[in-house]
């Protein structure tokens, strides 16, 4: 006979927050380990790829799943090269590069 009252186990709304919770872990790991640009730190503002002038939501968008980065330090030179996934052996999309003299490697 079954029991009345609460059934046992964890409740539907909880199971569905936490596969959610799991896959944006699961994602952001991804997207670390490829690259991504969104991981780099770049600022949204930073994030015109097309080179137009202005950043739309689809570039924003863009650099959670089309635009990768690779960065490379030479001394106190820091460069960050932006490339559309996929296609990192050629042309990048842009290359951002700073000097600090602060930091010692």
């Amino acid at each position: 006979m079954p029991s009345i009252g609460r059934p046992s186990g964890v409740p539907l709304r909880r199971k569905v927050l936490f596969g959610a919770l799991a896959l944006l872990v699961l994602y952001s790991g991804w997207a670390w380990h490829a690259g991504l640009a969104f991981t780099a730190g770049i600022a949204a503002e930073d994030m015109d790829w097309n080179g137009d002038g202005r950043v739309s939501t689809q570039e924003t968008l863009q650099s959670w799943y089309a635009v990768t980065v690779r960065s490379r330090r030479e001394g106190h030179r820091h460069c960050n090269s932006f490339y559309w996934r996929g296609h990192e052996d050629g042309e990048p999309i842009r290359v951002d590069c700073r000097t600090s003299f602060g930091e010692s490697d």
